[in-house]
């Protein structure tokens, strides 16, 4: 078994690719459904090429298909193959996009995707619900098993470490949010200001949204297009103005954020300078945050008015940036620990079985021990019978310990499988449990007539010139 990942993000492909295959809702469910179906090109070998678990990861920024297969070598192929067939995408146009990633390379790049190293925006929030989303449309389509479960689990609770130990996510590195917090510095509280967002892209959307997460009292938009800032007003609330409304907005506002996307100045000092009789002296704050500028710069020489524009919102940006970097060595250390308790995990999956039946072969010997001796006394008492029985658990606990910890630990260093099979050998555990041969040794068994894969042996597991150590 293995854990295998095939993807693309905002590094390896364009917004192109990552738009034809960004999957969402019905999108997601179908692919999932899919997916669970899904054969490979070669039917004769079709069972060698299961994926016995999957999970489906899609942002605006990546597609990552995580899955446990039986073999690497027809389970990558399979996934590249569905991922191509998803949009007809030609093999030669997707395959130079895709990344390929196995076991601890893909438990450790999950990890990183969690804790928010792996993104556009260093830190940024979003990812770790989205991580814990995928897994739960995974589960819920029935694609989800004991390994990616405990997979995405440890990746969710390395991410919230992530935010939670360091400040990774502490500090915003978005210019709208920026803008926000620098108003709130300035003006104190924000709870009972006017806000004049001026334009209906994508940055005041996000200038709006970030004043509103901080209880701004009354949000207006205005913009040229008077139907563009009315669909703001349905989305998000607030109030609509036309553009010829531009002065008695700024005599009500007590900060303006604008972010159109004209190619010259939108508001001019006179524009300011005749609204400020009305204002009462109270002050202004204008935040300039599009490229190129909106707002006419000598507006900081009238009374009252401050003006900041995307440079003075940059540095801010470039400080909080610079601290999330600082955090990077510590998100780093809970990954690769989080990782490790995961390996751990995954190889003591290849001697619970032989500790299982190991413990149920001695308690049995115990039990018909205990009850043979009990026959050969004429006569006990309950309390006699209670102190044997004590007696016979407390000793095969006692000498069973010390193995199994060893047979724990070789496994966590990725030893469990000639351990495990030394174990079953020299406790006579085969009849119990027999466990698939899984090496590409030369001296491995070949598998049987009817294909069958042959059973473990010391022979095969143990490679030439090694030994138990």
């Amino acid at each position: 078994m293995a854990i295998i990942l095939v993807g693309l993000n905002h590094r390896t492909a364009p917004v192109e690719l990552r738009e034809q295959l960004s999957l969402s809702g019905c999108g997601l469910g179908m692919a999932l459904e899919e997916l669970q179906v899904y054969q490979p090109l070669d039917q004769d070998n079709a069972s060698e090429a299961g994926l016995q678990e999957a999970v489906i990861l899609s942002t605006c920024n990546r597609l990552e298909i995580y899955a446990e297969t039986t073999n690497i070598e027809y389970g990558r192929p399979l996934i590249q193959r569905f991922l191509g067939q998803l949009q007809n995408i030609p093999p030669d146009v997707l395959l130079p996009h895709l990344y390929f990633l196995e076991n601890e390379a893909a438990i450790h790049h999950l990890m990183r995707v969690a804790g928010g190293l792996d993104s556009m925006i260093l830190g940024e929030p979003q990812i770790l619900g989205q991580v814990a989303q995928a897994f739960n449309d995974a589960q819920a389509g029935g694609m989800t098993g004991p390994v990616l479960s405990h997979l995405f689990a440890r990746a969710v609770h390395a991410g919230k470490r992530a935010r939670t130990e360091t400040d990774i996510s502490r500090y915003t590195t978005s210019v709208s949010h920026a803008a926000a917090l620098l108003a709130l510095e300035r003006m104190g509280r924000l709870a009972d200001r006017h806000v004049l967002i001026v334009g209906a892209g994508e940055m005041a959307v996000l200038a709006a949204q970030a004043m509103q997460r901080n209880n701004v009292s009354e949000i207006t938009f205005i913009n040229r297009t008077y139907s563009r800032a009315e669909a703001l007003v349905k989305k998000m609330g607030g109030r609509a103005m036309n553009w010829h409304q531009l002065k008695e907005a700024l005599a009500w506002a007590d900060i303006v954020v604008s972010a159109t996307s004209a190619p010259h100045t939108v508001i001019y000092a006179t524009d300011v300078q005749s609204s400020l009789a009305q204002r009462e002296g109270r002050p202004l704050l204008l935040i300039d945050i599009a490229v190129p500028r909106d707002i006419e710069e000598s507006v900081q020489d009238l009374p009252g008015v401050q003006r900041y524009d995307i440079d003075d919102l940059r540095s801010i940006v470039d400080t909080n940036l610079s601290q999330r970097e600082a955090a990077i060595p510590l998100v780093e250390a809970i990954i690769r620990q989080e990782t490790d308790f995961f390996l751990e995990w995954l190889n003591s999956r290849q001697v619970i079985p032989v500790i299982t039946n190991l413990q149920r072969w001695a308690k049995t010997i115990a039990e018909n021990e205990v009850e043979q001796a009990l026959n050969r006394l004429n006569a006990h008492d309950p309390h006699t019978e209670q102190v044997i029985n004590r007696l016979a658990n407390r000793l095969v606990s006692k000498l069973l310990h010390e193995p199994t910890m060893r047979l724990k630990l070789h496994a966590a260093e990725g030893n469990g499988n000639g351990y495990a099979y030394a174990m079953r050998e020299l406790f006579g555990l085969n009849e119990l449990e027999q466990i698939e041969c899984n090496h590409q040794s030369p001296t491995c068994e070949p598998p049987t007539s009817d294909g069958t894969p042959s059973i473990c042996t010391l022979k095969c597991i143990i490679q030439p010139g090694e030994s138990f150590v």
